[in-house]
């Protein structure tokens, strides 16, 4: 069984909420039909009605047991705006500037997750990653005892005997652009229990970089390395080796020649990547060249589960975000 499969079957055990604010988006549409035909979440569409109906009937595409709210119209506007306001007001906001951002389909959305209205919101099929996470950040903000967000991607490679069976983390690959040390070892800690929760396997984490222990010299390399001595430290339950090459750290009989004592034996299913250049281009060259499933980007750290998504993303892609986004307000 494939692992967003399993995934739905999950959420299927306890139906969640999810907004979707792009909901004049085709794709968004199909996959709303989707959702609702495999019965895994309540979705809720943010805009206008007409023009949604509209979309969808020209399209011919059910989404008759969505909701659909619409913030030029809802009750609940005035509310939204007035807490809005509160939350935001030692930061400058004014009541105006509040009133006019709970129009935003975003914004309204994730006033609702706030609200406990719903479960959790899935957006960025036509908007910018600093589109979808600012809002989440401003009005829901971080979880306990979190100080960093970030994000990574469940890979999901074909044919594949490396890592968990073919399943992968790789992380940051959106968010952070050059973690620093701690940053790093931060975002490591976070993808195991992202890992364990979403997987269900034991997280091993590789730790990525050019070098792999100490071949070569240089502040980035000094960076991974210093990072896992963090994590180490804070961590000593987790299995996680760095610096580590690529090759080192998934491939065994690599391991054996480059890394010898490496604790991860080149069977690492979590890839950190020493900073976003890395893990963007990373998660693209394994979903475009190894035809992989990538979902995502999903993020760790929100206090309520608020995901983003590739704006060159699949309907296929937005269905799996939400099966996963829907999990995670139940783990």
């Amino acid at each position: 069984m494939a692992f967003i499969d399993k995934i739905k079957i999950l959420a299927k055990s306890n139906l969640k909420t999810i907004v979707l604010p792009e909901a004049e988006e085709i794709r968004v549409l199909k996959a709303t039909e989707k959702i609702l035909q495999e019965d895994f979440a309540h979705i809720i569409l943010v805009g206008d009605e007409e023009r949604i109906l509209k979309i969808a009937q020209e399209n011919n595409i059910n989404i008759e047991k969505a909701k659909i709210v619409n913030p030029q119209k809802s009750n609940n506007t005035k509310d939204f705006a007035k807490k809005l306001y509160e939350l935001r007001k030692h930061k400058g906001m004014t009541e105006e500037e509040a009133e006019r951002l709970v129009l935003d389909p975003i914004h309204y959305g994730v006033m609702m997750v706030k609200q406990e209205m719903a479960d959790g919101l899935v957006s960025g099929a036509i908007h910018s990653t600093a589109d979808t996470l600012r809002p989440a950040l401003q009005i829901l903000r971080t979880a306990t005892n979190t100080k960093l967000v970030s994000a990574f991607f469940i890979m999901e490679v074909p044919n594949c005997n490396y890592g968990e069976n073919g399943l992968f983390i790789f992380t940051d690959c959106a968010l952070n652009p050059n973690p620093n040390e701690e940053e790093l070892a931060e975002i490591a800690i976070a993808s195991s229990n992202s890992f364990k929760a979403l997987i269900g396997k034991e997280p091993k984490i590789a730790m990525l970089s050019y070098s792999t222990h100490g071949t070569a010299k240089s502040e980035s390399i000094d960076k991974v390395a210093n990072a896992t001595k963090i994590v180490n430290n804070l961590r000593p339950d987790l299995i996680i080796d760095g610096e580590l090459q690529l090759d080192a750290a998934i491939i065994p009989e690599i391991t054996k020649i480059k890394a010898p004592n490496s604790p991860l034996k080149g069977e690492a299913n979590i890839l950190v990547f020493p900073n976003l250049d890395a893990g963007n281009i990373g998660y693209k060259l394994v979903q475009r060249f190894a035809n992989a499933n990538a979902y995502g980007p999903l993020c760790q750290g929100i206090a309520k589960p608020v995901n983003d998504l590739s704006r060159g993303c699949s309907v296929d892609d937005i269905v799996g975000t939400v099966a996963l986004t829907a999990v995670q307000t139940i783990i």
